[in-house]
């Protein structure tokens, strides 16, 4: 049998305008002040991996051996799309909480941000998968870039956090940009506000036109928003945010998005550094950020590298990370795999509606993993015949 090719990446990042591939490790960071430290020396060329979804807990942080940049999204290797890297079988063994728990879970937050606890928080449930024979996770990444319109996905290996992540690897496929820096200019896309996409086009049409005009959804947006010009606008003297959301979709998805541009004042911070600054976002995590990540950490089990953030940044400063949604954490010895799908809270929300997002969320990757669309009400194991 054919092994795995040589250039299978430890790292990726496939974007429709450029995409990062890298191999192997020179230096590791669990702390991102010494990668921000050492990438102003001038001494590495880059550095890449993912920040968790608490700013205190360990990084995933590496200094690749071999980088690998173009100017386009990434195009699978033959041995994913048709050779014998490309068989996957995958079933579901569980969910974190129950459909009913998290039902409950969002009711308890709208009785809190109506007690005014705080304004906005985002709950996630997980699924548990496993696989037989074990996958590759860069089978599971092929799989996303095939199946995105914008032909996104990421990997990052998760090790250098720390031996509960060693071997761990992280794939997913964001559509959302927490923030990049390109020379002195910074931008940023922040999604909130979202609704299932639908088969038929004239009822998916009604839906995105709904969610452009829903109250609901334009405030939970607004929150995102207003958190990156209060963190920008100190760092650039110009910057340049629309007054309404745009609608963005996925192929599962309709988002509101707000792309934002902003000219950054001397000395720059690199894009590691802006994406510690600007992480976490009310996108997925609430607001206040203290209230509502205290709120989640009682609620949730731990959410990892999920809804942290994935990406890289170079000498130069340059660099993009993505908000790490729509993704999966696959263990070492890639039998297992634990996927989130998340949505935010806000006073109005209904506790079915939010059900309802998170699955639609979550076809992302099950889709890519040959599951049901539909991720099922139990524990029964459910395939795609």
């Amino acid at each position: 049998m054919c092994s795995r090719p040589t250039t299978a990446p430890d790292f990726l990042l496939s974007r429709a305008d450029g995409s990062v591939r890298t191999q192997g490790a020179k230096i590791t960071f669990s702390d991102p002040h010494q990668a921000i430290s050492l990438l102003s020396s001038g001494n590495v060329e880059m550095i890449v991996g993912a920040l968790p979804f608490h700013p205190g807990a360990p990084a995933a942080l590496t200094v690749p051996e071999k980088i690998i940049r173009e100017d386009h999204a990434l195009e699978p290797h033959p041995y994913y799309r048709i050779g014998p890297g490309a068989q996957l079988k995958a079933h579901l063994v569980g969910v974190d909480p129950s459909p009913q728990e998290h039902r409950k879970r969002v009711a308890h937050a709208v009785d809190a941000i109506q007690r005014r606890q705080f304004d906005k928080v985002v709950l996630a449930r997980a699924v548990d998968i496993a696989f037989d024979p074990a996958v590759d996770p860069r089978l599971v990444a092929a799989r996303l870039i095939e199946l995105s319109a914008q032909r996104d996905a990421f990997i990052a290996d998760l090790s250098p956090a720390g031996e509960e992540f060693h071997g761990k690897m992280l794939v997913g496929s964001s559509p959302e940009v927490l923030v990049r820096r390109r020379g002195q200019v910074v931008t940023a896309f922040p999604l909130a506000g979202s609704a299932p996409r639908q088969t038929d086009a004239q009822c998916d049409a009604k839906i995105a036109q709904r969610l452009q005009a829903s109250a609901k959804d334009q405030s939970e947006h607004a929150y995102v928003v207003e958190h990156l010009r209060r963190v920008l606008t100190p760092l650039c003297f110009s910057l340049s945010i629309p007054d309404q959301p745009e609608l963005m979709k996925t192929n599962e998805v309709w988002h509101l998005a707000t792309p934002i541009r902003g000219e950054l004042r001397e000395p720059a911070p690199s894009a590691l550094e802006l994406a510690m600054l600007t992480h976490p976002t009310p996108a997925i995590c609430g607001t206040p950020a203290t209230a509502a990540e205290r709120f989640i950490s009682d609620l949730e089990s731990p959410r990892g590298f999920y809804a942290g953030a994935v990406g890289w940044c170079d000498s130069h400063g340059d660099g993009q990370y993505m908000v790490a949604i729509r993704c999966a954490e696959v263990s070492a010895d890639g039998y297992q795999a634990r996927a989130w799908a998340g949505g935010g809270i806000v006073a109005d929300s209904d506790p079915e509606t939010e059900f309802a997002e998170t699955t639609a969320k979550l076809r992302t990757i099950m889709r890519a993993l040959g599951l049901r669309d539909d991720v099922p009400q139990t524990t029964t194991p459910e395939l795609l015949d």
